[in-house]
């Protein structure tokens, strides 16, 4: 086989210099993800084991970045009136989560998750009554629910169905404002087994930025390894050119 012609040797280089660039790129964004993930799951254990902390004001700025599972407190009275049943399936199995706003002293509303009630136990309120009177409340800062998941349902003010823990869309519905942007998991009180059952807030984060860092390394050697293949085999000679 003749040599290679200069033309398509170039075309061939820059085709794979052009992949195994952009394998190794995307394998070094993964590392920094890496890196990234590692310390966002170390910034959210040290403030989940913290001590709780005054939980922010209605007005104050909340970010998930820094204030996603935060350990707070809050002081204030149920408006047990204006409850939310958020159907959600946990390792406990289907239910409810049982969402009360609290008055505080300003004027505000925290939406509080006060635990979970089984599904077929939801009928009867007395099962899960809210304290009365000024309670203190502790528990994890958490995020509103604003975006469902692929095939998630949608939730329905209008018939009073909940599937996702959509704060500005609760307190909106029950027209209690200023309210604060974010909503509480309490801990876990009372005896055991007392509904509604707190305490279930599940603190996980995927981490599978190393195995795509390696993939794409891996694709990236593979190119190469097929780039220099393909030299080898250009460049052999054919039987034409023994004889």
């Amino acid at each position: 086989m003749a040599a290679m012609s200069r033309k398509k040797f170039l075309i061939l280089t820059a085709i794979a210099a052009i992949l195994f660039a952009g394998f190794t790129a995307l394998g070094i964004w993964q590392v920094y993800r890496l890196q990234w993930k590692r310390d966002l799951i170390a910034a959210v254990d040290a403030r989940v084991e913290a001590p709780a902390v005054p939980a922010p004001r209605a007005g104050e700025m909340v970010t998930r970045e820094d204030d996603a599972y935060r350990h707070v407190s809050v002081t204030g009275r149920y408006i047990e009136a204006a409850q939310t049943l958020i159907y959600y399936p946990t390792q406990l199995g289907a239910g409810y989560f049982v969402m009360t706003p609290l008055l505080r002293d300003d004027g505000s509303y925290v939406l509080i998750n006060r635990g979970f009630v089984p599904e077929g136990r939801q009928d009867n309120p007395a099962n899960y009554r809210a304290p009365e009177g000024e309670v203190t409340v502790a528990g994890l800062l958490r995020m509103p629910e604003s975006k469902g998941w692929l095939f998630s349902r949608a939730n329905d003010p209008v018939d009073g169905k909940w599937y996702r823990r959509d704060v500005a869309s609760i307190m909106g519905t029950r027209g209690l404002v200023p309210f604060a942007p974010y909503f509480i998991d309490a801990e876990a009180s009372g005896p055991t087994g007392k509904l509604p059952i707190g305490g279930l807030t599940v603190v996980s984060f995927r981490n599978a930025h190393l195995s795509y860092a390696l993939t794409w390394f891996a694709m990236a050697l593979g190119t190469l390894a097929l780039y220099v293949f393909v030299l080898r085999y250009e460049r052999r000679p054919s039987s034409s050119d023994d004889e």
